[in-house]
């Protein structure tokens, strides 16, 4: 994972989940060449984090599972 600066991200199509209602959401773009980027909804010029794939994946079967304890 890496913090990358926002401005090098600023044209990628960043998504919001639909169930996202009060503004206090993050949002998820595809980054070329292969990865995941995340920023903060209401923080649109802050930082994003930066995941491959595979860790993008594995975060995202951990939170279906339960085994994130979320």
């Amino acid at each position: 994972m890496a913090s990358s600066k926002p401005a090098e991200f600023s044209t990628l199509e960043w998504q919001v989940s639909s169930r996202c209602n009060n503004g206090s959401c993050v949002e998820i773009a595809r980054i070329p060449g292969g990865g995941v980027g995340i920023r903060d909804s209401k923080n649109k010029s802050g930082p994003v984090l930066e995941f491959s794939v595979t860790e993008f994946r594995a975060f995202i079967d951990g939170i279906k599972d339960g085994s994130l304890g979320l």
